[in-house]
């Protein structure tokens, strides 16, 4: 049975209904997917879709979510490949689907994420589960805002992706509205991931420095420089899954926040 979508890009895709040869190019969706019970559907992934790591290893590995290896894709004959704007390069996507079905996903928050869920859920023919993964998570971050209001978490951070050079999640991103509802306000301005001197770190008198463990994977052996340069800050590790990770990851990441801000009282 044909059935149409429309991704979040305002693209129209018409797939054989239900999906049964489907390749995911982001490693969140990927485990989403794998969530929603798509074992036997999902024939190829790249190699950062390492969750969960049992799945990762049976699977075709079709290159990186930013370099696909467009001709073993054409080989494995996809009728659903599944994307994400930000994620992956328009011309990859642009010339797959020339071949493909190609639906592509637009995040920017927790209430896009959980709409992905759904048209996910919808596009795969797996509504109750992803309706319940939905109930969770926004269950889970409901509380979350009310803890963080109730013990009057209220910082200034910012939020490092990579190093050499120094780069942080500013606005328009999903990390800045997961720092949001924990109680934290990001100290940056300037939309999306911009790059950023230690001088200009420094003069942003936050209260909170996070490291990312992702894509950048910031260690111990970080912390020193940055306190050294921000004594008055409090530098720390964090799980940069999730914060960044916008499929069912977000509801490991409720317990994640639970015990996150008690660090924060």
């Amino acid at each position: 049975m044909q059935k149409s979508f429309t991704d979040q890009m305002g693209r129209e895709i018409a797939i054989n209904f239900p999906p049964k040869r489907i390749i995911s190019l982001v490693p969140s969706q990927t485990e989403l997917l794998f969530d929603l019970g798509l074992d036997k559907e999902i024939i190829g992934l790249t190699k950062f879709c390492i969750h969960p790591i049992e799945k990762f290893a049976e699977r075709t590995k079709v290159g990186g979510t930013k370099k696909l290896n467009i001709d073993l894709i054409k080989d494995l004959k996809p009728d659903l490949i599944i994307g994400n704007k930000e994620e992956n390069t328009q011309s990859d996507i642009e010339e797959l689907a020339e071949h493909f079905p190609v639906w592509m996903s637009d995040i920017f928050n927790l209430d896009d994420a959980m709409k992905t869920i759904s048209q996910i859920g919808a596009l795969v023919d797996r509504e109750p589960e992803a309706s319940y993964l939905n109930h969770l998570i926004s269950a889970g971050f409901n509380d979350l805002k009310t803890l963080a209001l109730q013990h009057n978490i209220d910082k200034k951070v910012v939020y490092l992706i990579w190093r050499k050079p120094f780069m942080v999640a500013g606005k328009n991103t999903f990390i800045d509205d997961i720092l949001l509802s924990n109680g934290m306000t990001n100290v940056i301005k300037q939309s999306r991931y911009p790059e950023i001197s230690l001088d200009e770190l420094k003069n942003t008198n936050c209260d909170l420095v996070l490291l990312s463990s992702e894509p950048y994977p910031f260690g111990e052996k970080h912390i020193d420089e940055i306190q050294t340069a921000m004594p008055n800050a409090k530098v720390m590790l964090v799980d940069g899954e999730m914060f960044s990770w916008y499929g069912s990851r977000l509801v490991k990441a409720v317990q994640y926040f639970f015990e996150f801000q008690k660090e924060l009282y």
